[in-house]
């Protein structure tokens, strides 16, 4: 028997989750809304009402958050209402819910997948033209004797977009690229999926500015994201330490015995893959493949000052590369079939990861439909509620992580969780900025291994199991989960 596939591991889940609706009872908080026409607030749910929004009304129904959050347009999603919960009609989701739900995925999940379909077309385009077979073997070149910089170079400037914009979802475009040039260096396939995803998790996990973390999450709290800071850069650079040491730990080991990587028995099909011309020399860099390069290599530098300075989202960022593979083809003096067959090549290398990224949205489908998030968010919330400090901050930490599983968006997190979870840091007696970072590390670490994320679409680019990746990554996990229960439990108590 062999570990199943990543879409097979997601129906798996999703089918689990089926299950707990049938199991669990459904509920909900009330939602709070601002209405920026009436300047108002609405309240949606059990008990449905309209008022003014002042300080003084937010105060009244027990959310702690200053009133220019909402006037300012820093929370534009409704929030839980502290002490609202209660159940609904149970809403089991049956049989064809089930098989609906990686349809319904995919509906709602159709600008990630357009952007990873217009991506594999473009990198068709590039490939079609050999600029990326001669560019590897340049760099690999360049690079021989100090490959290891490759390494340090590639995971601490993926962290650094991880830790400031929320780099994550446009990692993907990374793989076809970097991992040719990591097998071309004398690594595994491990080793850049590594640099790539370890890099962005961990930037993900010690987010420092991000909007989609950071500052959606103290907003939400009701507190400056500035504040906390100090304990997020920490978990940084000592997290970031910490990967780099074991990423270049195992590649140093694969380099000098390619028998001790875990993807030995792939080796070759993993080569076919990335190396289409490895037992030829491929020619030295032409002034057309240099050009095609570099217009390939602008559509990522547009992509991300347009992602972090112009709040770009999926159909900006696809536009970017859908005109860069035009371009290309420009410069390239493309024949117009070539173009098209390549383009089309290219994108259906990567329509498995699009139905990966689509069945695991309907994970959450299955959640929402249930109404089984907010019931468990609210027997989470009595489980730490009225313990010491430090076991209340590390069973939050370890709550987040399981909740991660059921709710991967990190703004969708903070806006449902924060507004339940900050005020009982004003009764335990620690600042509220503590379960900020304890929502930004929980939700990290689980990154790392969250099949309803972005790891088994990672994993699809590359064709490696989510069991070869789990025997990879645990011993960095068990270090970094150590790391945040330090942390976490040093500041509740300085």
């Amino acid at each position: 028997m062999k570990f199943p596939t990543a879409h097979t591991v997601l129906l798996l889940i999703a089918g689990l989750v089926a299950g707990l609706t049938w199991l669990l009872p459904s509920g909900e908080y009330d939602r709070l809304s601002y209405n920026e026409e009436k300047n108002s607030f609405i309240i949606s749910g059990q008990t449905a009402s309209e008022f003014p929004a002042t300080q003084e009304e937010l105060d009244r129904i027990g959310v702690k958050i200053p009133i220019e959050k909402f006037t300012e347009g820093d929370i534009w999603k409704p929030i839980g209402i502290p002490g609202t919960y209660h159940e609904t009609s149970p809403k089991p989701q049956g049989l064809l819910a089930f098989f609906q739900a990686p349809l319904q995925g995919i509906l709602q999940s159709i600008d990630i997948i357009l952007f990873v379909l217009i991506l594999g077309g473009t990198i068709g385009v590039v490939h079609s033209t050999g600029a990326f077979d001669s560019g590897v073997s340049s760099l690999a070149q360049l690079l021989k004797g100090k490959e290891y910089l490759l390494i340090i170079i590639i995971t601490s400037l993926i962290a650094a977009g991880g830790t400031t914009f929320g780099l994550a979802e446009e990692t993907i475009a990374f793989y076809p690229i970097l991992v040719p040039v990591f097998l071309a260096a004398g690594y595994d396939a491990m080793v850049a999926v590594a640099c790539i995803y370890v890099g962005s998790s961990m930037g993900t996990m010690a987010s420092t500015v991000n909007p989609f973390s950071v500052i959606i999450g103290s907003d939400a709290a009701g507190i400056n994201w500035l504040s906390g800071i100090q304990g997020r850069i920490i978990m940084l650079f000592v997290g970031l330490s910490l990967c780099l040491w074991f990423i270049l730990r195992y590649a140093r080991k694969v380099k000098a015995n390619p028998e001790a990587s875990i993807l030995r028995d792939q080796r070759e099909e993993i080569e076919r893959m990335f190396l289409k011309n490895k037992n030829q020399i491929p020619e030295a860099l032409t002034g057309k493949q240099k050009i095609i390069l570099s217009l390939f290599a602008m559509c990522f530098v547009v992509m991300i000052y347009g992602v972090s300075n112009l709040e770009w989202w999926f159909l900006e960022m696809t536009t970017v590369f859908f005109i860069g593979g035009i371009l290309i083809a420009f410069a390239g003096r493309i024949n117009e079939k070539i173009f098209v067959k390549a383009f089309i090549d290219g994108s259906k290398d990567l329509l498995g990861v699009a139905l990966v990224i689509g069945v695991a949205r309907g994970v959450t489908v299955l959640m929402e439909e249930g109404q089984i998030s907010d019931t468990l968010l609210y027997n989470g919330s009595l489980l730490v509620e009225g313990v010491p400090k430090g076991v209340f901050i590390n069973g939050l930490y370890f709550m987040y992580s399981g909740l991660a599983l059921f709710i991967p968006s990190s703004s969708g997190m903070a806006v449902l969780t924060m507004p339940i979870f900050a005020p009982l840091a004003d009764v335990i007696g620690i600042g509220r900025e503590m379960i900020v970072n304890t929502f930004i590390y929980g939700q990290g670490m689980m990154a790392f291994i969250n099949p309803t994320g972005l790891i088994l679409a990672s994993l699809t680019m590359v064709n490696v199991g989510f069991n070869k990746w789990l025997k990879f990554i645990y011993p960095l996990l068990i270090l970094l989960a150590v790391l945040g229960v330090i942390l976490l439990t040093v500041g509740v108590y300085i």
